[in-house]
């Protein structure tokens, strides 16, 4: 069945002097989804914002919006919003004074600004500083409001430069939460560093290495989710991965340091539920203390491990 694409970038190039900041990026986004960029500093994410917003101009390629073409303030108003990285709002306006001026050029309606504007302040929990001014805000709060704008109108595409740097630990929890319960027809690109954040938020990944697309897939077959279990165990426990072997040849058992114990199977020959069965009977009958059971590879991981990404 045909997944249809809200937006597609197809041999995207962006230059700054000399410096090829996208070099014929390609990329495609399902509706529906959220997806993460991933990249080092200077890969091309914050650029490739740009160009998508319509901030930047191409000098090749083309971009594709919902099926309808480029950027257009005048067709794509309130579908399309941007959390830039380094937002820096009117220090002497107020919260809400702030909100209703992006309420404006998002297009929503005079007679339901007041709504959406109170809507997004108790989503990002400053409902109680919506008279204060920007300047007495801390810089965690400033942050919140920036994420506040994008999302005014629910819009269908929002674009997330580095989210939730300046959160502090109860607000990013708070926000990781908000983001995974948006509305199934929003889709959400988050651009970030924090690859911790972007494997439990998102359900698809691109990476970008100098300005060029190096993969894209399921965040889920990319960290083996379905295919791979950590077994945590006492440091100084010794395990036999004879047995194991021979009980299950299509599997690959190994010690990936003293007290963890990594089973990588094919899917398609073992479930997950067969595999965990198994693995857990066979320590417990050794009395070998299991302290947790994990899925997958940690997306932060797999990057640094994958020299081409």
């Amino acid at each position: 069945m045909h997944i249809p694409h809200v937006l597609r970038l197809s041999g995207v190039v962006k230059r700054f002097g000399r410096c090829r900041a996208l070099d014929g990026l390609s990329l495609e986004v399902p509706a529906g989804v959220a997806m993460g960029l991933v990249g080092s500093n200077g890969a091309g994410k914050t650029t490739s914002f740009a160009v998508i917003a319509g901030y930047e101009r191409l000098h090749a390629g083309t971009i594709d919006l919902f099926g309808e073409g480029p950027f257009d303030p005048g067709r794509h108003a309130g579908r399309v919003a941007v959390m830039p990285q380094d937002a820096i709002f009117p220090s002497y306006a107020s919260v809400r004074g702030v909100l209703t001026y992006f309420a404006r050029l998002q297009g929503i309606s005079p007679s339901h600004i007041e709504k959406a504007v109170s809507t997004v302040l108790d989503w990002v929990h400053l409902s109680d500083r919506a008279a204060a001014q920007i300047r007495t805000l801390s810089h965690g709060m400033r942050r919140r409001v920036v994420i506040a704008q994008a999302f005014l109108g629910e819009p269908a595409l929002v674009m997330l430069d580095e989210p939730m740097s300046g959160l502090d630990p109860r607000e990013v929890a708070n926000m990781r939460q908000l983001l995974k319960e948006r509305p199934g027809s929003q889709t959400i690109i988050i651009s970030s560093h924090n690859l911790h954040e972007i494997e439990r938020i998102c359900d698809h990944v691109a990476f970008i290495r100098k300005g060029k697309l190096v993969r894209q897939t399921k965040v889920s077959d990319v960290t083996g989710r379905h295919h791979v279990v950590s077994y945590h165990i006492a440091m100084d426990a010794v395990v036999d991965l004879a047995p194991l072997g021979r009980q299950m040849p299509e599997a690959v058992f190994e010690m990936a340091h003293p007290g963890k114990l990594v089973c990588r199977f094919a899917g398609s020959t073992l479930s997950l539920q067969d595999v965990n069965s198994r693995v857990l009977a066979y320590l417990i009958q050794r009395h070998i203390p299991v302290f947790e059971v994990t899925r997958g590879d940690a997306l932060e991981s797999v990057y640094i491990g994958d020299n081409t990404l």
